[in-house]
């Protein structure tokens, strides 16, 4: 059974775009930008042909995991490091390729990198963070797409505090586009929750200078 495929008498593949207003950011999100047959398709081929691993996170000197399964896939002769991570990256599968061509029509950028995270449940989940590091910040590109579950995408202002929050659900087959200066001057967060929920794949495509 599709657990993401559930039959609505109201629902629709059309794709709805909405801009946000955010001072500094430019976000802008695609609902059915995948259509539910592709995204039921690409979520079981991701669960099943994705190499998930288990990382950890070093604080106070002890190691924890990380509360969600990560990988790394992309172009193999860019700058490994990027990843921050031990491990290489993995090349490009076919699944990928395919996401990956379908953002790049929306934007001019060839991605060279995707993160890919499996949240397995309600506990999984990222704190606040901004993606690139340093000058990469200032002028950049993520294609954040979600296959699975709804979980809500939290935006913060980074400086302002006069500014308010941002809560974007991301549902099944909804790609998220964050470019310019968006990382520079705001933050995300994938929360927690109590709530018992289906898991979620969610890959940020970015690119390596």
């Amino acid at each position: 059974m599709d657990l993401f495929n559930q039959t609505d008498l109201f629902s629709t593949d059309e794709i709805r775009k909405t801009e946000f207003d955010m001072p500094g950011a430019d976000v802008t999100l695609f609902e059915n930008f995948f259509s539910k047959e592709e995204s039921g398709r690409l979520y079981t081929s991701l669960l099943k042909n994705t190499n998930w691993e288990q990382d950890q996170l070093v604080i106070y000197g002890k190691e924890i995991d990380l509360p969600r399964l990560t990988a790394w896939y992309g172009d193999t002769n860019a700058d490994d490091s990027y990843a921050n991570t031990k491990r290489s990256v993995r090349p490009w599968t076919e699944d990928l390729l395919y996401i990956k061509a379908r953002i790049e029509e929306k934007v001019d950028v060839k991605f060279t990198r995707c993160l890919l995270n499996y949240y397995r449940d309600g506990e999984d989940s990222v704190n606040w963070h901004q993606d690139y590091t340093g000058e990469e910040r200032k002028n950049t590109v993520i294609g954040s797409v979600t296959f699975g579950a709804t979980r809500p995408f939290q935006l913060k202002h980074a400086t302002r505090k006069d500014v308010k929050r941002i809560d974007i659900p991301l549902a099944h087959g909804s790609l998220l586009l964050m470019q310019g200066a968006t990382q520079e001057n705001w933050m995300h967060k994938i929360p927690k929750t109590t709530k018992k929920i289906q898991p979620r794949i969610n890959l940020t495509f970015r690119w390596v200078k």
